[in-house]
């Protein structure tokens, strides 16, 4: 009996019996090196089973995954840019002149300008054109625009005393809707995420079920092939010593 194989085999059931141990020695094995790895890597395996898998609070675990995590970021090396087939990033697309001006006077750490009340002002003619007729007949049309423009504003508060009740009711009524549309859109979208994570749940259940059927077979398998070839190599033992004593035996009874 090769004894390779039966260190093979012990070693194997150790890790069996010892998630932990078989958790550190993955890495270990030439099945996750070189271009295999690479190959796996390009590829998505979805192999966790989290209704069903156990042993993550164990002592080891959370050290042994930050181990490959860290190992595996200290050994990547990003030797492409993704970002290459988009065009440049133009951040200035949507700004406006107004922006413009504005992020530059942040920029310079200037203050803001006072809110000029020039244009609200009705000043007489200066002081050296108090006779003349075109400074005062621009000093009348600015009152009278003046005029005009207060004039609007009340218009515009009568109208808002008016109709304003009533068209900010129409307008949080129209927000209600679209409050109560997004609510039953959410309600909705809770609901099918908790029948998939149910589906998901009972499918890793019934799955889980078959998983520690067949685990506990093949434990059974395990253990018994070992059992037996420890047996065998026992036997082999036996068998040599006991061809030893018999051609110790002949030896000595042919001197």
């Amino acid at each position: 009996m090769d004894k390779n194989f039966l260190r093979e085999e012990r070693e194997n059931y150790n890790l069996l019996l010892h998630p932990n141990l078989l958790y550190k020695t993955v890495l270990n094995l030439p099945f996750f090196s070189g271009t295999r790895l690479q190959r796996m890597t390009q590829e998505v395996v979805v192999d966790a089973l989290p209704y069903i898998d156990h042993g993550y609070d164990e002592p080891g675990v959370r050290e042994a995954a930050l181990a490959m995590v860290e190992e595996e970021t200290r050994r990547y090396r990003p030797t492409k840019n993704y970002l290459e087939h988009l065009p440049p990033l133009n951040l200035h697309a949507f700004e406006s002149q107004v922006m413009r001006a504005e992020f530059e006077r942040l920029g310079n750490r200037q203050p803001m300008e006072i809110l000029s009340m020039k244009r609200y002002e009705l000043p007489p003619p200066p002081a050296g054109k108090l006779t003349d007729i075109q400074a005062w007949t621009e000093c009348v049309e600015n009152s009278q625009a003046q005029l005009e423009h207060q004039s609007t504003r009340i218009y515009n508060l009568e109208l808002m005393l008016e109709y304003g009740c009533e068209s900010w009711r129409v307008y949080n009524d129209t927000l209600l809707q679209l409050l109560t549309s997004a609510q039953k859109q959410l309600q909705t979208l809770r609901k099918e995420i908790q029948e998939v994570n149910w589906k998901r749940k009972n499918l890793q259940m019934q799955v889980g079920e078959e998983l520690e059927r067949l685990e506990s077979t093949w434990v059974g398998l395990v253990s018994k092939n070992y059992e037996i070839e420890l047996a065998l190599s026992q036997m082999e033992q036996q068998a040599h010593l006991r061809g030893l004593q018999i051609q110790g035996q002949q030896r000595a009874g042919e001197t």
